[in-house]
């Protein structure tokens, strides 16, 4: 029995890129906008690293943790829906995205409240430099996790529709790729932010 033949889905064609041309424009241009924050974030902590070392502290490592687990569950269910999809499975390729759209809000509710719990403590975007960078990022993936949430939607009513099958599932490839690196986002802001002292 071969490699091939063990794996959990078909393997796409070999130097074929996954998606379609305009989704890697949408993604060139947010890794783009990703990585000027965190070059403003570095440059900030370089300047202020009393500021960075005891703004974690005051963070809710916690909820930092939940919407970890969230992120990269969300895009286990997304790389599950594209296998189902592939062995022609668009009801369980439903299923799989209702999980993702389930880890999706609950991103958006933990951080909605953990947002509410900085506000009770008196923590805002002018708090500190510390906070300032932080908000900047943190919101930042907060809009594009809702997007992209919104996005999950859309496939599943296109699964739905029975626009997807095991030879074009063209869009539904092109949304992973931009979920995948909404997730990317969160696992450098997590630990820089939460962790990093």
């Amino acid at each position: 029995m071969s490699l091939a033949t063990t794996l959990p889905f078909p393997e796409p064609a070999a130097g074929r890129i996954p998606g379609n041309k305009g989704i890697w424009v949408g993604i060139f241009c947010e890794l783009t906008e990703f990585a000027l924050m965190f070059i403003v974030f570095f440059l900030a902590r370089a300047h202020n690293p009393e500021a960075f070392h005891d703004g974690p502290a005051r963070l809710a490592t916690s909820a930092g943790v939940i919407n970890t687990v969230l992120m990269l569950s969300s895009s286990y269910f997304v790389a599950r829906s594209l296998g189902a999809i592939r062995h022609n499975r668009p009801r369980h390729t439903l299923y799989w995205l209702g999980g993702a759209l389930a880890c999706g809000v609950g991103y958006l509710i933990v951080k909605t409240i953990e947002f509410a719990w900085y506000g009770e403590q008196g923590i805002n975007g002018s708090t500190g430099v510390f906070f300032t960078t932080y908000y900047y990022l943190a919101f930042n993936h907060l809009v594009h996790v809702g997007w992209g949430s919104l996005g999950i939607l859309w496939v599943m009513a296109r699964t739905w529709a029975g626009a997807y099958s095991p030879e074009d599932h063209e869009g539904l490839e092109a949304f992973a790729c931009y979920w995948h690196t909404i997730d990317l986002a969160w696992l450098i802001i997590f630990p820089i932010a939460y962790v990093w002292h």
